[in-house]
């Protein structure tokens, strides 16, 4: 253990004043057993020190095989290494300048253990959560509707919360946002996404039913509705259906529901192009206007992201092209796209490419980054940086 005349000649022969220095001096010495694979430094900015502080937990999510995420209750961020060229000591009880007592007047040691060291630390980054695999574990075991008689439901691969939490990299919030926009449900205790003919099926169970009943769209009565097609489907279902493409408010103490006019016009423009490579717009559009119900008009606005018109062919066409489907890595994306179309407009490659976008990022910035832009008949294009294999 130095003594305070020891550090003194320490600092006459490094030509230090002693007035120039705080009143407090850190002696370091190591620990025992000291190992630099003990310990792991993470930086934290002030929103994630706060939860920390307010008693909050941050969890480390990914398999394997998947690079580590860490997610607060809301949050999801990417966790990198970053080494530095200093060296990193944990000192336990070591205080900084700003925590030491000011009015000390003469010279003072503090022996303070050195517990372990590093070269580099966690570096924390928003990110958006890798909600992709969802879709594809929950599309295992489709619900395909209550079993008939005799049989059981086929309760193989389907997960609890708790067992999608473990398995995909995004907090509890947005998983759950997420769970909501594909159309999922609880049924036995797990989280279920329905089949996609099945969920048409009671879709147009309940447009039926407002037609043939002359409701308007924007009150729909849940009681009678129940009560009406309880005998065809499960309650539930029919429930679950109402809260997926429309919107539950109160009247009078009855519950009703406005069906969204954008949901259902796009449920059915799926149902349409799903077995259909190409379609012809113009007979597209007269079919699909055709299929919904009265009262709701269609609109090539309310199938961004779902579907990709080509004006250039004659005559114009139209096919499925879901973002959920498309790959999650942001180079990826754009070499997909690419490959899809050489030369895309802003207004058509806009809406494939606005879930990439990070806080504060925008689709032009995203655009500048991985494609080169040009004037084609007067119009802005975009193309891809680099040579894409077809």
């Amino acid at each position: 253990m130095r003594a305070l005349e020891e550090v003194r000649a320490t600092l006459e022969i490094a030509k230090l004043n002693e007035e120039d220095l705080q009143k407090t001096i850190h002696c370091l010495s190591l620990g025992e057993n000291v190992s630099s694979a003990d310990y792991c430094l993470m930086e934290l900015d002030d929103t994630l020190c706060k939860h920390i502080e307010a008693g909050n937990s941050l969890v480390i999510r990914g398999d394997k095989n998947e690079h580590a995420v860490l997610c607060s209750d809301d949050k999801t961020y990417d966790l990198k290494i970053a080494d530095t060229s200093n060296m990193l000591l944990f000192l336990p009880g070591c205080k900084t300048p700003d925590q030491l007592t000011s009015t000390q007047e003469s010279t003072h040691l503090v022996h303070a253990q050195i517990w372990g060291f590093c070269n580099s630390y966690w570096e924390v980054r928003r990110q958006r959560p890798k909600l992709k695999k969802l879709l594809r574990v929950l599309r295992e075991n489709p619900y395909l509707g209550p079993p008939l008689a005799g049989q059981q439901e086929n309760a193989e691969n389907t997960y609890t919360m708790d067992d999608l939490l473990e398995t995909i990299q995004a907090s509890e919030d947005e998983l759950k946002n997420h769970l909501k926009a594909v159309h999922a449900c609880q049924i036995n205790g797990c989280w279920r996404v329905l089949d996609s003919d099945y969920e048409m099926k009671l879709l147009g169970h309940v447009t039926q039913l407002v037609d043939s009943e002359s409701w308007s769209c924007n009150k729909v009565p849940l009681q009678t509705s129940l009560e009406e097609l309880g005998p065809l489907e499960p309650r539930e279902m029919i429930e679950h259906c109402l809260n997926c493409y429309g919107t539950r408010y109160t009247e009078n103490d009855d519950v009703f529901y406005a069906l969204d006019e954008a949901k259902v016009c796009r449920a059915t423009a799926l149902m349409l192009l799903k077995n259909a490579v190409k379609f012809n717009l113009r007979e597209f559009q007269e079919v699909w206007q055709q299929s919904v119900p009265d009262g709701m008009s269609t609109s090539l606005d309310q199938l961004k992201s779902v579907a990709l018109v080509d004006r250039t062919s004659r005559p114009e066409t139209i096919c499925l092209l879901q973002v959920e489907e498309l790959p999650e890595d942001t180079l990826e994306r754009f070499n997909h796209l690419f490959t899809l179309r050489e030369k895309w407009t802003e207004e058509d490659i806009t809406p494939y490419i606005a879930d990439l976008c990070r806080e504060k990022q925008t689709t032009g910035a995203l655009l500048t980054k991985y494609a080169r832009s040009s004037m084609q008949n007067g119009i802005k294009v975009f193309n891809s940086r680099r040579p894409i294999a077809t």
